[in-house]
């Protein structure tokens, strides 16, 4: 249960005052639906209101903020003109300009002869200073009422700052004295304050530097998250250590069988994990497992020979991808291999119909297919298994938890292994899949080389299509990428389907185009052609970008690679490391170019390794989506900046790996502590999803 102290933050929004049905709306789209809500959502600016120069010295485009006498109203002459009211201050006049005023309210609200206090943009208008609505007007002698640092929040369309500022307020006020959860001496070793200090301040700052995610207040603030994210994934990760599970001990003959059937030799970055991934199918306790491999590492093969465990020990097993080309890819690499064995295979999409279907379903159940390989279709309730042990999902960053748990909850005591393709820097291991053993293989097959990467300019396009046609004579294969389907409006992009259209011209009946909008039978078809060699060049979309595997495409062209983020880029141009011959990689690039972009492109100019990429990428993008789709059930972090606070994350985990040592069960004073702690940052939802797993 929740602790009572909490329930003012958990109550819904429009608990507040001023809060109706429209402005309740726009404030869920801005912030969320709870009073906590408010508090999460962090300043992006200030307005500084100390400057009280005379109106003399007033700087065009800048806050003034003085004590003004009213001198006269000109009302307008007609209701296009607006409402003015000179003003001075001793030194120089200021008109305050007013559209759509009502009724007399501007009288009453400055009565000549009056003296007020006012703040707002300084304007010069043919050589006299005006001032449009200003921000604020208080009576001379209330002077305290006027807001000399105004914190400024991200809004949408509806929302003021000044009403914003108002309902935060209200939030802070809300706030209960929480106790201390952090280690005493900790604490005093950092210098930090109170969590409710923190929160305040952080709402408050009084210099622009005071909302940099490196300041003590905010620090502090990201440890707490931090450690509550830690603490939960933590709880999560002894708990599932603990589930019973069933050992697939077993004599190994199926993988000596494969292993002679093999056309390669194992590296031995995938001998380690294939042993890493086997000490805990055999054991007695269910496996839980990420296993991390850049492009081309060769995960298929460690996949299919730690599945091959359960097959021989009488059980079923199953690999999940997130695409049916990613699913077919899969198919085709097992099935052959796992034909030459014995081992029989299936593979069941949305594509899968029919009578086709209804004898799949039935070979499954009664335990003929020994491996199923699928997409979502998995998930569906006619699909029963006669003993599934073995599950393992690739490309996890696109599925939810719930979904990983579902599938696993189709076996009985399933391990479940999860791949990904996409480098993931160790900040994010640990707060996206903290809940798991980690296995990484870190060597790419023998005999793959390098990609030479070119970045230029897209006005030697020409030049780049002139050596496209002397290449693809040689018989190589191509893509050529495109970041849009069709032209916007808005971006002068040039679209995939305009880009085919003019390099059919040149090349004819060799150039196919595939892109997201396509139906899946027709994408498939035209990836068929490619595969075959009938197709010379793949005009596409980034639908290419994870699975595709043609040995003999050795070329890749991107067009304007500089809306595409570093983790995409590495993606695309692992499409072209799946053979024996070197390839080359073409970004080409837009004006203009920002810093970011600039340094983006010179990485992947300088660099082939996905976990530098990886890490590259959080400190270009601050800790944005690296993952793509978020996942259900885990945190979405309100205070913490990875790219900054990779520091305090290898400390919060420590330190939460101690506490569950020292006190398992968080029955300690500071164990209670921490409980409020989970509840606030309300990681126990996430502890709830894996129990019910």
């Amino acid at each position: 249960m929740r602790p009572s102290s909490l329930y003012p933050l958990f109550a819904s929004i429009d608990t507040l005052t001023g809060i109706g049905k429209r402005y309740y709306e726009l404030m869920v789209n801005l912030c969320g639906s709870k009073v906590i809500d408010l508090l999460w959502h962090l300043p992006s600016g200030i307005i500084d209101r100390r400057c009280n120069v005379p109106l003399s010295q007033a700087i065009d485009g800048r806050i003034w903020t003085g004590k003004v006498r009213v001198i006269e109203h000109a009302p307008p002459r007609t209701k296009k003109h607006p409402y003015r009211i000179v003003v001075e201050d001793g030194s120089e006049q200021l008109i305050l300009v007013f559209f759509k005023v009502f009724g007399d309210n501007i009288t009453k609200q400055f009565p000549v002869g009056a003296e007020k206090i006012i703040s707002g943009k300084i304007e010069i208008f043919n050589g006299l200073l005006q001032m449009s609505h200003p921000d604020y007007v208080v009576d001379a002698d209330k002077a305290e009422q006027m807001p000399l640092i105004e914190t400024v929040y991200p809004l949408t369309a509806g929302v003021t700052n000044k009403m914003l500022n108002k309902q935060i307020s209200q939030a802070l006020a809300r706030t209960p004295d929480l106790p201390e959860w952090l280690d005493k001496h900790f604490l005093t070793q950092q210098h930090w304050p109170s969590f409710k200090e923190a929160l305040w301040a952080v709402h408050h700052p009084q210099i622009f530097a005071d909302i940099e995610p490196n300041t003590p207040i905010r620090r502090r603030l990201a440890y707490d998250e931090l450690l509550a994210n830690q603490v939960a994934l933590a709880i999560v990760r002894g708990r599932l250590k603990k589930q019973k599970g069933r050992s697939l001990v077993n004599n190994g003959t199926l993988k000596e069988k494969l292993s002679a059937v093999l056309p390669f030799a194992l590296t031995n970055a995938q001998q380690r994990v294939i042993a890493e991934i086997e000490s805990d199918l055999f054991c007695d306790y269910r496996m839980s497992r990420l296993l991390q491999g850049d492009v081309g590492s060769g995960k298929t093969i460690v996949a299919l020979m730690t599945m091959l465990n359960a097959v021989e020990c009488g059980y079923q097993a199953a690999i999940m991808a997130p695409t049916e080309i990613l699913a077919q890819q899969h198919a085709e690499t097992i099935s052959e291999l796992c034909a030459a064995i014995g081992v029989k295979t299936a593979l069941l999409t949305g594509n899968v119909k029919g009578k086709t279907r209804k004898i799949l379903l039935e070979e499954l159940a009664n335990g003929n297919i020994n491996i199923l390989i699928g997409t979502h279709a998995l998930f569906t309730d006619d699909v029963i298994f006669k003993d599934l042990a073995y599950v393992i999902v690739d490309e996890q960053h696109r599925f939810g938890v719930k979904q990983r748990l579902s599938l696993s909850q189709k076996g009985n005591l399933c391990d479940v292994l999860v791949m990904t393709a996409t480098p993931i820097p160790r900040t994010l291991v640990l707060t996206q899949f903290g809940d798991m053993e980690y296995s990484k293989i870190d060597e790419l097959p023998a005999g793959r080389k390098p990609v030479a990467t070119t970045v230029m300019p897209l006005s030697k396009i020409n030049n780049v299509v002139e050596a496209l046609v002397r290449k693809l004579q040689t018989g190589t294969q191509a893509y050529w990428v495109c970041p849009l389907v069709e032209e916007s409006e808005k971006i002068d992009l040039s679209a995939a389907t305009e880009r085919f259209d003019s390099l059919q011209k040149i090349f004819g009946t060799d150039v196919g185009l595939v892109h997201g909008k396509m139906k899946d039978a027709e994408k498939d078809a035209i990836m068929e052609q490619f595969k075959q060699g009938h197709l010379k060049l793949l005009v596409s979309t980034t639908v290419i970008e994870v699975g595709v595997n043609v040995p003999n495409a050795t070329i890749m062209i991107v067009e304007h690679a500089e809306r595409f983020g570093l983790a995409q880029l590495h993606q695309l141009r692992g499409r072209i490391k799946r053979g024996s011959e070197s390839g080359s990689c073409i970004l080409m690039y837009g004006y203009p170019l920002s810093a970011v972009s600039h340094e983006r492109l010179n990485t992947m100019k300088a660099t082939e390794d996905g976990f530098l990429i990886a890490e590259e990428d959080l400190k270009l993008r601050g800790g944005g989506e690296i993952l793509g789709t978020r996942q259900s059930g885990f945190s979405n972090f309100h205070l913490v900046d990875l790219s900054v606070h990779g520091d305090l994350l290898l400390t919060a985990s420590k330190d939460a790996a101690l506490l569950l040592r020292q006190d398992p069960n968080l029955q300690s004073e500071r164990g209670q502590n921490i409980r409020t702690l989970l509840y606030l940052f309300e990681q126990d939802e996430m502890v709830r999803t894996y129990k019910a797993g």
